[in-house]
């Protein structure tokens, strides 16, 4: 997919709407080969979906190994609104607590006491984190107004083209 298709489906509203959410589904391949997807907080900078992990993170030695990556951000109500999301991970250490870290958390309802206790006690349990950047390579946008799972889409088709036959 190209970059210019990629960027054009990134802006769509609906699209931007869901790079606003807290949440979403990572899904790579495990060491022992087996597929995995884990919910896990994420932002949107503009250009790459950064998640963040702790160093001993099993999924860290999957994604070293095989750093192929499909994200799912979707919503809860139906019909839903789902962006997937293909590209490769690139893992960066950093020392102490990311600003996307604290960043991607803080849409969670928490007074400004308690944001004060957490952001605390996050620092106080980790002395560094793991940045896992995506860079979208491929993207889909599904609201099922608009836009459908290509397999619906391919039906619809066989569908028109027997009732115009």
């Amino acid at each position: 997919m190209d970059q210019n298709t990629i960027t054009e489906i990134l802006n769509r509203p609906i699209s931007r709407e869901l790079l606003e959410r807290d949440l979403t589904r990572l899904a790579y391949v495990a060491k022992d080969g087996t597929p995995r997807s884990v919910p896990i907080a994420f932002t949107w900078n503009g250009s790459e979906i950064v998640l963040c992990t702790s160093t001993n993170a099993p999924k860290l030695h999957a994604l070293r190994a095989n750093p192929a990556v499909a994200l799912t951000i979707d919503t809860e109500v139906h019909p839903p609104k789902i962006l997937l999301v293909r590209g490769t991970a690139e893992l960066d250490v950093v020392d102490g607590i990311p600003d996307e870290y604290l960043q991607m958390n803080g849409s969670y309802e928490m007074t400004p006491e308690q944001r004060v206790e957490w952001e605390a006690e996050v620092r106080s349990l980790y002395d560094g984190m793991v940045r896992i950047v995506v860079t979208p390579t491929w993207v889909k946008l599904i609201d099922f107004e608009t836009t459908l799972p290509s397999a619906v889409e391919e039906l619809a088709a066989r569908r028109a083209a027997r009732q115009s036959a």
